[in-house]
């Protein structure tokens, strides 16, 4: 049985794995009706009464300023898939290259220039530095995806520096340095597709670190500004939830909630299945 059947019927085992996968894929298909114009778009208009109770009209009522609040949290979702995608995306890559070389070139200079690099943002307290560069780059669209790219990368790249220190040791790679193929050729085409699955899982962790940051970071005025996120939902809910009113509130916190859930179950999923020790069961 091949090393993609096997991690596939591990997968279909995993009941909740599976279930982690369905609820991401309908919340995929929420996110692409949003792109699509189908769905959402009337999340900034205020149509309704203020604080009206869920109804046929607006089945989880409305805001302060009368807009919907079904619509907002559905276009939250579109929010949500971006910033994860974008950020999730670049820092495993990000991650994967320095990662690599260094681990190719291990106690060489470039070695020890990434391993500080990565032990000098590790130990800033993580909240704190993204809030901090997002602070600092207010006013550009793409403050908050350079924050947490700047900062995701350093787990992925740890554990591809080990795993290309022991992938470089192997016959297949002694084999190319010896015929004389160049380093960077060796290490792109035949050292970096065994760490795919590396890569795959840290993406999925990635995404959903991202989404939660992301929500943070709006919560508190530093993350998207135009549009609408769970954050700056919430952000919304807490003099709402003062006077009695908690649609809002809960609107985002279930949301945000089972998306979470679904991609940290498909996540533990494919960590299981990439386990060597599932191969004997």
């Amino acid at each position: 049985m091949t090393s993609d059947s096997r991690i596939w019927r591990q997968l279909k085992k995993n009941r909740a794995g599976l279930a982690g996968l369905l609820i991401v894929a309908v919340f995929f298909l929420l996110a692409a009706g949003v792109w699509t114009g189908i769905l959402g778009q009337d999340w900034s208009d205020a149509g309704g009464g203020r604080w009206e109770p869920p109804g046929k009209e607006f089945w989880f009522g409305t805001n302060l300023l009368g807009q919907d609040i079904f619509q907002r949290s559905i276009y939250s979702v579109r929010t949500a898939f971006e910033v994860g995608m974008v950020v999730s995306i670049f820092s495993t890559v990000l991650g994967a290259v320095l990662g690599s070389l260094a681990g190719w070139y291990s106690d060489s200079w470039i070695d020890h220039a990434i391993l500080w690099l990565k032990g000098v943002l590790d130990s800033i307290p993580f909240y704190l530095f993204v809030a901090a560069v997002a602070y600092a780059l207010q006013g550009q669209d793409w403050a908050m995806h350079i924050a947490m790219i700047a900062t995701f990368w350093t787990t992925t790249g740890r554990l591809v520096r080990a795993e290309v220190m022991k992938i470089k040791s192997r016959e297949f790679v002694l084999s190319a340095r010896a015929i004389g193929l160049p380093d960077l050729l060796i290490l792109s085409r035949h050292v970096l597709p065994n760490t795919l699955h590396i890569l795959l899982i840290q993406t999925t962790i990635a995404f959903v670190a991202a989404i939660k940051t992301e929500v943070i970071l709006s919560f508190l005025g530093l993350g998207v500004h135009d549009g609408v996120s769970w954050g700056l939902m919430l952000a919304e809910s807490t003099q709402e939830v003062l006077a009695g009113h908690f649609s809002n509130f809960l609107a985002a916190s279930l949301m945000l909630f089972a998306l979470l859930m679904g991609f940290n179950l498909f996540s533990d999923a494919l960590q299981d299945a990439y386990d060597p020790k599932q191969a004997a069961i």
